[in-house]
């Protein structure tokens, strides 16, 4: 039997109001799995718990049938989702009455009908059976509800495939991430999800991907994009340069001439997609000036600054008003 101090008030973990829509709900998921994921807080056992906690809360509040349970029935929402007594919350109804003390909807019902007097005793049986008839034949049509999760993974993870061992209700569930998951897409576990409160079947289980920040390599669309920096005489005479990409480093060539800013493409050095395919790494050049100089550079410099007849703000002789 459920009781008070068992109660986790899920809006709460989640740091939401219980009016929250369901877009809140996921914005708020999403900000907090990222902060308390087991890779982002190895060896912490309390970010670990409060992982656990906003999972558990996210598959009850995100999935709207639970969520209504969750609602109207308080502390003892599993227990009506299970078809058990019908307890409900204490600010729900009659404030003060305990349903805590029926054992099941036979027990309920007979109670009920004791206080019509001796009618009761005669149709008392046949109530409860039919009332018994209709929620059975009920239960044997409702159809398995789907479950909603996220889960959280490293670019590593997503670039190279996992397998996860994840908790729904307190059930394992192992979990095979393919290589190339993105950030967004889903992936559907056929008979995973939550068993449905009356026929006892489950449905199936929707994980939506959420990559972890890298301090690297970011997403443009379906391309990966990073940024890297260059010197002034790379970006004037042309070089070639080192450049990571997810599975290596790489030579590129730096065009003389190259701007702070520009881009360049390395075909097939993106992401993973289906059949082994690579989507394009887009390299954004930084020319990054030294902070200081050696004294040959010094001279150097300054030769090209009093011999150069280049002036990269000639356009600006026209600007008015």
């Amino acid at each position: 039997m459920t009781t008070a101090t068992d109660f986790k008030d899920y809006y709460a973990i989640l740091g939401v109001s219980k009016t929250a829509t369901a877009e809140e709900i996921k914005r708020a998921y999403r900000k907090l799995a990222r902060k308390y994921h087991p890779d982002v807080n190895p060896g912490n056992p309390e970010a670990e718990d409060k992982f656990k906690d906003l999972n558990e809360a996210n598959e009850v509040v995100s999935n709207p049938e639970t969520r209504e349970k969750y609602d109207q029935f308080g502390q003892h929402w599993k227990q009506a989702a299970a078809g058990d007594a019908p307890a409900r919350d204490a600010n729900a109804n009659a404030e003060g009455f305990d349903f805590d003390q029926y054992g099941g909807f036979d027990d309920f019902i007979n109670d009920l009908l004791g206080g019509l007097g001796g009618r009761a005793g005669q149709t008392r049986s046949r109530t409860s059976n039919q009332a018994a008839d209709h929620f059975a034949g009920f239960r044997s049509q409702a159809p398995a509800p789907d479950t909603e999760a996220a889960i959280a993974l490293s670019f590593s993870e997503a670039f190279h495939g996992v397998q996860k061992r994840l908790q729904l209700d307190d059930k394992p569930i192992n979990v095979r991430i393919p290589a190339g998951a993105k950030p967004g897409s889903r992936i559907r576990l056929k008979g995973k999800g939550r068993p449905s409160p009356f026929s006892h079947q489950r449905g199936d289980l929707y994980l939506t991907i959420e990559l972890l920040p890298h301090p690297f390599f970011r997403f443009s669309g379906a391309n990966l994009t990073c940024e890297v920096s260059i010197r002034p005489d790379e970006a004037v005479l042309g070089a070639q340069i080192q450049v990571p990409t997810p599975d290596g480093s790489v030579m590129m060539t730096v065009p003389k001439g190259s701007r702070s800013g520009q881009s360049l493409r390395l075909r097939n050095k993106g992401w993973i997609v289906p059949k082994g395919e690579r989507t394009d790494l887009i390299v954004k050049l930084q020319i990054v000036p030294p902070q200081e100089l050696s004294d040959l550079e010094q001279d150097c410099y300054e030769k090209i600054q009093a011999n150069s007849e280049f002036n990269p703000r000639s356009a600006l002789d026209e600007v008015t008003l």
